[in-house]
């Protein structure tokens, strides 16, 4: 699975796909981190939602990078489809834990501080937010959906389905609660747990929907 997360890396790499994503990303922290004086947990609501987008966004690259030929190809050296979908999972979730550790790091130097707290709120509350990214971004990419329109159609619709809409219990409470200053513990567990959960449905479906499809 490693392999294949090299491999996708590298065709990443070589595609400048990330660079939209990533630019605007880190543009926006720039933004927020800009001001040493506010509260640094609203400003995580923020740039944790961001890396939701981000997730997706990486995750529908990575995936979209070859051809079906190609695809071929890496699925008959990965030996599973699994391994193929777990290599690209790794691939983004270790570009997003850079992220989230650069994220922390430039609001620690803007605000002079990074205290135990905020470590224990901001690394999982960025984590969790990527995960559920990377959930998104599976079942949109070419497994099972053939045309951008359409991936990027889905995506949209889902994102702003799980980051605006109230009724839907997974980093929307954390995000609501970190921007407006609310207790934020159980919301950060419910984060953790149902992104982890998301991810892993996720994979398990994208998985047996387009072997189903093959």
């Amino acid at each position: 699975m490693l392999a294949v997360s090299r491999y996708y890396l590298a065709l990443l790499g070589h595609s400048q796909r990330y660079l939209p994503a990533l630019l605007a990303y880190l543009a926006l922290c720039v933004i927020l981190y800009s001001d040493p004086t506010s509260p640094v947990l609203p400003l995580y609501g923020v740039s944790g939602g961001a890396l939701v987008v981000v997730g997706c966004w990486l995750t529908i690259a990575v995936l979209d990078i070859e051809d079906p030929v190609q695809r071929l190809v890496t699925l008959s050296h990965a030996r599973s489809r699994g391994r193929t979908i777990g290599g690209a999972i790794v691939a983004v979730f270790g570009i997003t834990v850079v992220l989230t550790v650069l994220t922390l790091a430039w609001s620690a130097v803007r605000t002079g501080h990074l205290d135990g707290g905020g470590i224990g709120v901001g690394l999982p509350a960025h984590l969790a937010c990527a995960l559920l990214g990377i959930a998104i971004g599976l079942p949109c990419s070419r497994l099972l959906v053939g045309r951008i329109g359409w991936t990027v159609l889905a995506a949209v619709l889902v994102l702003g389905v799980v980051l605006l809409a109230k009724w839907v219990p997974l980093v929307h409470p954390l995000l609501r609660a970190l921007t407006s200053d609310e207790p934020h513990g159980g919301p950060l567990v419910l984060a953790v747990v149902t992104s982890v959960l998301a991810l892993i449905v996720s994979a398990v479906g994208t998985g047996w929907l387009a072997a189903r499809r093959a």
